[in-house]
């Protein structure tokens, strides 16, 4: 997934995406509202976690401001505000989840696991392509029966393209989904992780280059042998 941070104390900040990172989702952090409006103009996220209280308001008028535009990104509330009114505020003004601080980053990530398989529509649990199965909930990956061990950002980008299977996936995409705009990767970096999948994934190939426009997922190859 695609997530937007929104916290301006810099140490818990860096903390959040830094675990969110480490479990495969791209992440874009941002320290106020102004900065979090600026990334919600220029991206697509599958799911906000914000803090309430920032240097320039309120994020949940923000929050209001989005759904009224017909952002329905689903957002979690990280804040220190705790008292019962504050909730109810902030699943009125379109809150999808309320975390008080202080919280277990444990809980955290099982929490944007959750509202990240909501979604804004029904998404399945289990992506399939051909004879490959992508358990999205345990987050694993089976080939003709058999395990694939994958690492978080591999696994991201099975997602996408299992998503998108027969439909090409541009490098932009892949970088914005397996990246964000913090972690800009090296220059080849998508094609080291384009060829670590392929490799794993085995054959026959499910996973093809489509020169000059991006990479597609497709059982068509396998469905013949």
């Amino acid at each position: 997934m695609r997530l937007l941070v929104l916290e301006d104390q810099t140490d818990l900040r860096e903390a959040v995406a830094g675990r969110l990172r480490a479990h495969g989702h791209a992440v874009d952090e941002a320290a106020d509202l102004a900065d979090a409006e600026s990334y919600v103009r220029s991206y697509a996220y599958d799911a906000f976690v914000l803090d309430r209280s920032l240097p320039d308001g309120d994020a949940l008028a923000s929050l209001r401001q989005w759904r009224q535009r017909g952002i329905g990104t689903p957002a979690l509330f990280l804040t220190a505000r705790d008292a019962v009114e504050d909730r109810i505020d902030g699943f009125a003004g379109g809150a999808d989840d309320y975390l008080v601080k202080p919280f277990s980053m444990d809980e955290l990530m099982a929490r944007i696991a959750a509202i990240g398989r909501r979604g804004g529509t029904i998404r399945p649990s289990v992506l399939r392509v051909a004879d490959l199965e992508i358990d999205l909930g345990r987050r694993e990956v089976r080939r003709g029966g058999i395990a694939l061990p994958l690492r978080p950002k591999e696994f991201s980008l099975l997602q996408l393209l299992a998503e998108r299977a027969g439909q090409v996936v541009a490098r932009n995409d892949i970088v914005a989904a397996c990246w964000g705009e913090e972690q800009a990767p090296a220059s080849n970096a998508d094609e080291v992780l384009i060829a670590a999948l392929r490799r794993k994934l085995g054959n026959p190939p499910l996973l093809r280059t489509v020169r000059g426009a991006g990479y597609l997922l497709d059982g068509a190859d396998a469905a013949r042998t």
